[in-house]
């Protein structure tokens, strides 16, 4: 029988594909332990040198004390240097611009660069070596003596790693940034925590196929090789011994959330874990979903959530499905609407209008099968594909923004809207578990640097070096410009601290008084006024139901256990917003910068542009504020989230207030009259605070930038408007 035949010829073809296949692999890891014996000046255990820190900011670096009562100061709590392999890779598409990166490189330019308040350091578990995690301790603790007086520090160093998960759509965890609070040897975890192997196996793994993309492919070759071979060499630690008993040298893996907080309480230090890249398409599966998450979650650890990054915005939910696949394993292909149109959709519009005679079978099935492949690049099916190879001869201006979310400012690349911040605080509890454990989370922002470039958004310049626009290689050794178009430049944490030091940072970020920006340094203000005028600060859970005398007392702590337990709503409740714009800066970096460093280091590291403020302000244009009841039952119902019912529970923009436009900041007072302290439900509030358009790297994606080109660095700049996201304050039952 024919099709006997063929089942021969495939199986014969397959099997020798897969023989070629090994044989090559086979060859690359010889020729690549040659290479790395002539070539190891590039790699390995020389990224651990690094140039030495220097002292703190000098005193002619402005003054910031530690004796106001509140004080809002900003930081970045998600940077990457060449200890990680995808930033190790990285730097193979600039050599000839920028350096490999190392923490003590990213404690300069945290300190003088983007003069941040505080930082930390997040490097993958996954390819950290022992090696790796001492090196970055000691590169923090002398990041921190560099500080000085411990009470009034210039800045404020966290320790810390990325666990890093990506699965099915069933069960994907995604990516998480631990922070610990303290630097001793007796408050770290010996080591940290990686998701497991997988993810090592796939750095090395991806990391082999973008390195014999380049151009010196050989000499790459050998020392990304000596790297993998480091991270591989690692033993892995045996499963079911507690984390404080296993042996300092291993790579200890939790393969779930639930299993990385058991560790850490394990453990018993002081942390917290930080979501992040939440809608980001990259990591995220195409229906991968946040309420398939709750279960795993864990408030005690889990307490803020990074909302925007140099990865795109995350924030906003919008109520669509990426093409699924039917039985016969054919996708469907979802029309336009004015959020989204995908791929599938306007490959086939581009193949049809290729045809000759576009009423032809030939032209339907030419379309067809544009629109399956289309539908794979919309399902991130096939994440090396791109849409030129789809309709060959086809440009970016075809595509449009195909695949992405429209309307929303700065979105993350391939948008899945189901693992954003507003669908998370939309969600019921699920079914077992308490409903107090729902995400109410405070938000954050922070850069997400690949380039240990900590707060690179304070100028918008650079995109090569100051975003992670200069990508990966794919194995074709091109670059999807698309996707390159959608990486910005840094966001920022924002803490309400009550002094300078670091447990008045860390109690900031633990209560939850924080809030994110897209880079600029805007300030806002997010207040609850109850009934006694007592203000609850954004962060803050309050209980509506709860009576409480007028002259009654308050703790003025309000620290993160008596969060929950906060006065009593007004009736109405009533709320304050205010906003300031962020001040405008001047070219080049102040004179302290240049009294510190060297030039050639304030040229290579700060690439002559510093954080360097001026006396005048931007102007916020408008607050936005917007109301989510996540439960739209009684307290006392089992009854779960749908997806259908999300879009119904978010208000966005519940209310708008127009800025005055001869006026730097803005602020507005107003009262929720559909709420009061017998409504049996939760609502959750938070504002945005929006800025003047100003020019922004990447600032409009419907013209994408150019392949990177060390020899023509354009910045792609295009007017958008920077802001800033409060953390919600939670109205909840007493009953909640």
């Amino acid at each position: 029988m024919d099709w006997v035949g063929r089942i021969g010829r495939f199986t014969l073809k397959l099997a020798s594909g897969l023989i070629a296949l090994l044989a090559l692999v086979l060859l690359l890891a010889v020729g690549g332990l040659y290479v790395a014996t002539y070539f190891s000046a590039r790699g390995g255990e020389d990224m651990l040198e690094g140039e030495p820190l220097v002292a703190r900011r000098p005193d002619s670096a402005p003054h910031r004390s530690a004796e106001a009562p509140s004080q809002i100061l900003f930081g970045d709590l998600h940077v990457h240097t060449n200890y990680s392999a995808d930033s190790f890779l990285q730097s193979y598409q600039i050599p000839n611009l920028d350096p490999r990166r190392t923490p003590a490189d990213a404690c300069d330019f945290a300190r003088f660069c983007s003069q941040l308040d505080f930082w930390s350091i997040n490097d993958h578990a996954e390819s950290l070596t022992p090696t790796h995690w001492q090196s970055t301790i000691e590169a923090i603790r002398s990041c921190e003596r560099a500080a000085g007086d411990a009470s009034n520090p210039d800045m404020v160093s966290f320790l810390g790693w990325e666990w890093s998960h990506s699965g099915t759509a069933e069960e994907h965890y995604g990516h998480k940034n631990v922070v610990l609070a303290d630097l001793e040897d007796n408050a770290i975890p010996a080591r940290p925590i990686a998701s497991g192997p997988t993810s090592t196996y796939m750095f090395v793994g991806l990391g082999t196929l973008g390195v014999l993309a380049t151009e010196s492919a050989f000499t790459d070759f050998g020392s990304f090789h000596r790297y993998a071979l480091d991270a591989l060499a690692v033993d892995t630690c045996a499963e079911g011994v507690a984390s404080p008993d296993l042996p300092t040298d291993c790579r200890e893996h939790a393969a779930t959330p639930a299993e990385l907080f058991k560790k850490l309480d394990e453990w018993g230090k002081r942390a917290l874990v930080i979501p992040h890249g939440l809608a980001w398409g990259v990591t995220n599966p195409a229906h991968a979903r946040l309420d398939r998450q709750l279960e795993q979650h864990n408030p005690r650890w889990q307490r803020l959530i990074e909302v925007y990054s140099g990865h795109g915005n995350s924030e906003v939910f919008r109520d669509f499905e990426r093409p699924v696949k039917d039985q016969a394993g054919r996708y469907s292909c979802p029309a336009p609407t004015e959020d989204i149109e995908f791929c599938c959709h306007r490959a086939g519009e581009l193949a049809r209008a290729r045809c000759e005679d576009p009423e032809s079978i030939d032209c339907d099935a030419a379309m067809e099968d544009a629109v399956q492949r289309g539908a794979s690049i919309d399902s991130g099916a096939i994440a090396l594909l791109r849409p030129h190879d789809i309709i060959p001869g086809s440009t970016d201006a075809d595509w449009g923004q195909c695949s992405q979310l429209q309307g929303e400012y700065l979105s993350a690349w391939s948008y899945r809207p189901k693992q954003s911040a507003q669908f998370a605080y939309a969600l019921d509890s699920v079914e077992g578990r308490p409903v107090s454990d729902r995400y109410r989370m405070g938000m954050i922002a922070s850069s997400d640097t690949h380039r240990g470039r900590p707060g690179t958004g304070y100028k918008e310049f650079g995109r090569l070096v100051m975003t992670d626009g200069v990508g990966y290689p794919l194995p074709s050794g091109t670059f999807d410009d698309r996707q390159g178009s959608f990486y910005f430049s840094g966001g920022l944490a924002a803490v309400h601290a009550r002094g300078r030091d670091r447990e008045a940072v860390w109690d900031a970020l633990s209560r939850r008084e924080t809030y994110a920006t897209s880079g600029d340094r805007i300030l806002l203000w997010f207040d609850h006024i109850d009934a006694r005028e007592q203000r609850w600060p954004m962060g803050s859970e309050v209980k509506v139901a709860v009576a409480v005398a007028a002259d009654a007392e308050v703790d003025p702590k309000r620290d993160a256990e008596a969060d929950a337990e906060r006065g009593a709503a007004a009736s109405p409740p009533r709320f304050e917003a205010r906003a300031l714009g962020a001040q405008r800066q001047q070219p080049g970096c102040p004179d302290f910068v240049h009294d510190a460093l060297p030039a050639d280091r304030i040229a290579s590291l700060c690439r002559n542009e510093c954080h360097h403020p001026d006396e005048g302000r931007k102007r916020i244009i408008r607050l936005e504020v917007v109301r989510i009841t996540p439960s739209s039952v009684a307290p006392d119902s089992t009854a779960g989230s749908t997806v259908a019912t999300i879009a119904e529970r978010i208000e966005d923009p519940w209310r708008v207030f127009e800025c005055a436009p001869e006026e730097e900041g803005c602020s507005a007072v107003f009262e929720d009259p559909d709420a009061s302290s017998g409504t049996p439900v939760e609502r959750v509030y938070y504002v945005r605070a929006i800025q003047e358009p100003s020019p922004t790297i990447n600032g409009d994606s419907t013209k994408p930038c150019l392949t990177p080109d060390p020899n023509r660095p354009e910045d792609c700049l295009n007017p958008a408007s920077e802001r800033a996201w409060s953390s919600p304050i939670f109205m909840r039952p007493a009953a909640l």
